[in-house]
């Protein structure tokens, strides 16, 4: 009897011996197929294509959807790639696009005279990729650190331009209390990300850490997706609630700037 992952093709002459395991191996025909389809396919046309009953079909396109791989149109029910299969596939871009925009960085950050980051996704987490420190003392470098999504400006607005399915997906359920600022309330959140959506740019006042507040702004690709976010921070004796909205038209400029140098 043969189980996944068994080696049934051991000592048979001609035959490479098998490793796989068998939803995995479903699981990335599918993902194959929805990447390379011509349009966005219903999981009917994914089964048949892939050689897998609809119903088996379906609970591995629900997986793939769950962790952003796919995304499932809600009025065609088409499927098509997820915001983490487009940023698995550009991972090794993003390098190369933080040196193009590097000057723009460094502007933002003389210009204000604070730290300006630029944040993209990776290994399915938002992290720094770049920094650019003010003039003047050293300043805490934060280029690899995982970003909380619901505590930070760089986090709302990645969230903010999220569609509402692939946004609960990659949320935990409990959002987590880093200060007494940080939003817990699921609907409290929401709120702040259609205020994101309507001003264009986001703002952190000590959720995360107390001492800090930012701004944050997103570059978009075609869709409407946050590619990378920029983000201008610094003490929050210097970057005072008053100073929020006038680095936050700074930084939607800079993503403006950037956004027409990519073209």
């Amino acid at each position: 009897m043969q189980t996944a992952g068994s080696d049934s093709a051991q000592g048979t002459p001609g035959r490479r011996r098998s490793n796989t395991v068998q939803a995995v191996d479903r699981a990335a025909l599918l993902l194959k197929a929805v990447a390379t389809a011509a349009e966005p396919s219903t999981a009917w046309e994914l089964a048949g294509r892939c050689g897998l009953n609809r119903s088996t079909a379906w609970r591995l396109l629900s997986t793939l959807e769950a962790h952003g791989l796919v995304e499932r149109d809600p009025a065609t029910q088409r499927y098509r790639p997820g915001y983490a299969a487009i940023q698995l596939a550009s991972a090794t871009d993003i390098d190369a696009l933080a040196r193009r925009v590097r000057p723009i960085l460094e502007r933002v950050a003389t210009a204000t005279g604070e730290i300006a980051t630029l944040a993209a996704v990776q290994r399915f987490s938002l992290v720094y990729v770049d920094q650019a420190d003010p003039p003047g003392p050293p300043s805490p470098n934060w280029l690899g650190r995982p970003i909380p999504l619901h505590a930070t400006s760089s986090g709302k607005v990645f969230l903010a331009w999220l569609p509402d399915e692939e946004r609960r997906s990659v949320l935990p359920r409990q959002l987590e209390r880093f200060t007494p600022e940080t939003i817990t309330d699921p609907a409290e959140l929401e709120q702040v990300l259609s205020q994101i959506r309507r001003d264009g740019y986001g703002s952190c006042v000590g959720e995360y850490e107390e001492f800090s507040n930012g701004v944050s702004a997103a570059l978009l690709d075609s869709h409407g997706r946050p590619v990378v976010i920029l983000n201008v921070w610094g003490p929050s004796q210097r970057v005072t609630r008053q100073r929020l909205p006038t680095l936050g038209r700074e930084a939607l400029r800079a993503v403006h700037e950037m956004s027409a140098m990519l073209e």
